[in-house]
Parts: C-alpha cells; structure tokens; sequence
C-alpha cells in the first residue's frame, strides 16, 4: 500500500486556486474546485512541459497557460484534439480540513514523510 503524506489544509489553497509541492524532486499541483474537492496532478503539461499550477480551472479542467492544452485532473489526460497524459494523486480531505496525498513509496524518503505546500 503506498503512504499518504500530510500537505497541509483546506483553507491554505483558495477555491479555483492551487498550489504547489514538490516531494524528493517531483512537482505536485494541487487543485482546489468550487465544491472544496482537491485534486492533486504532475505540475507540469504533456505538451511543452508548463506549469499547470499556473493555469486556469474550469470544473475539473486546467487550461495550459503556455498553449492552453486542457488537462482533466481527475484522470491526467488532455482534452481533445490533443493527446497525452499526466500522472495523478489520489488526495483526501479528513473533517478538520487536513488534505492527505497517496503517493508511490519510490517518491518518499521515508513512509512517514511530512510535506507541506507553498
């Protein structure tokens, strides 16, 4: 089973808003929608490799800010007529507004890893 780590809370990513994490090297873009689900993808297109933490959010859809691909974030593949992927994280939100990430133990130094978003 592969661990979750604590990244922080609900209330430090605005709703339609993002942040961004990176765990040992790899760039994670939390998304918040404007039903408070999170949403947590590869920070980076499949296309020309932009910062999707920087794009817009329309329901569960970043538009690329370099050439606007749109990326669903729920499964990391690009919209039509554009083709490639991303890779996704599934993320938790418990009652108290802690968001958890599941992410491959080949990421984490340590099982019990504690990182926090910027």
């Amino acid at each position: 089973m592969s661990p979750q780590i604590k990244v922080g809370k609900l209330t430090d990513i605005d709703p339609l808003g993002s942040r961004r994490l990176n765990v040992n090297g790899l760039e994670i873009a939390l998304f918040r929608l404007s039903d408070g689900e999170i949403l947590a993808v590869e920070n980076r297109c499949p296309h020309k490799g932009g910062v999707l933490s920087e794009g817009m959010v329309c329901g569960p859809v970043v538009h690329c800010p370099l050439h606007d691909w749109r990326i669903d974030l729920r499964s990391g593949e690009a919209l039509d007529p554009d083709k490639g992927c991303i890779e996704t994280f599934p993320a938790e939100v418990q009652a108290d507004g802690t968001i958890y990430l599941t992410l491959p133990a080949s990421l984490l130094c340590t099982p019990d890893a504690d990182t926090h978003i910027a």
